[in-house]
């Protein structure tokens, strides 16, 4: 007895020197608080318990909110890295046949994308037949005037944006080939190749079919399909 009495008032006397250790602890504070609700019996109404239960449901709510902040700032800049290192991998190249290389490999693997394909109208193209680029057909595809609009727009009158994000459209394997079998999301970055030329696009797959969706941001990708157009417009040139 005289033992537990010892520990009793060394307890008490770390207690009355540094609160703290009891009001940081929320297990201890419930219990504590609990245990002065049995003592005043079930007839009678604890407006501060009641209070105190409310202000540690919105400390919950706070601490969630707070938490899903810093998750969405975390993933925000962690994507924009990746943009930024895309970008700079295509600057790098030193001409157009290395710059298409880089985009289907480097800029592809920093991206996390399964595919990245450069779609472009030519006029020499038709429906059934378009002209082949040796060595670069594995990121290039070559198609018929009005291609990409209908490809956006699936055929309908309906306007589009700079940067659409989906699950994969038909005619999908006019741009994937075989890969269109397991490709089920994609982002289209529409290009704008400047006057007096036919218009182009940007199409990033991907086999998780949750990787693009509609309610998503594209404040990245519409930047890095600026930085794109121009280095296009560039080579064009």
């Amino acid at each position: 007895m005289g033992e537990r009495a010892d520990m009793l008032g060394d307890w008490r006397e770390r207690v009355l020197s540094d609160p703290e250790l009891i009001l940081e602890d929320r297990d201890l504070m419930r219990a504590l608080i609990a245990a002065n609700d049995r003592q005043m019996g079930g007839n009678i109404v604890d407006m501060r318990g009641i209070a105190m239960e409310r202000l540690e449901n919105r400390l919950d709510r706070l601490e969630d909110t707070h938490r899903s902040v810093i998750a969405a700032a975390y993933e925000n800049l962690s994507g924009t890295n990746q943009v930024h290192r895309a970008i700079l991998a295509l600057l790098d190249q030193p001409g157009f046949e290395g710059f298409l290389r880089a985009l289907g490999t480097d800029v592809a693997g920093i991206l996390r994308v399964d595919r990245i394909r450069l779609v472009l109208e030519s006029a020499e193209a038709t429906e059934t037949s378009a002209p082949k680029v040796q060595k670069l057909e594995d990121v290039l595809t070559v198609v018929a005037p009005g291609f990409v609009e209908r490809y956006l727009t699936g055929g309908r009158d309906v306007p589009h944006r700079s940067v659409t994000l989906r699950q994969v459209g038909d005619s999908s394997g006019v741009i994937y080939g075989h890969a269109a079998d397991w490709i089920k999301s994609e982002a289209l970055l529409c290009l704008d190749l400047g006057a007096g030329r036919l218009p182009g696009l940007l199409v990033m797959g991907a086999e998780d079919p949750h990787q693009f969706r509609p309610s998503q941001g594209t404040d990245l990708l519409t930047f890095f399909n600026g930085v794109f157009e121009r280095l296009m417009r560039k080579y064009l040139a």
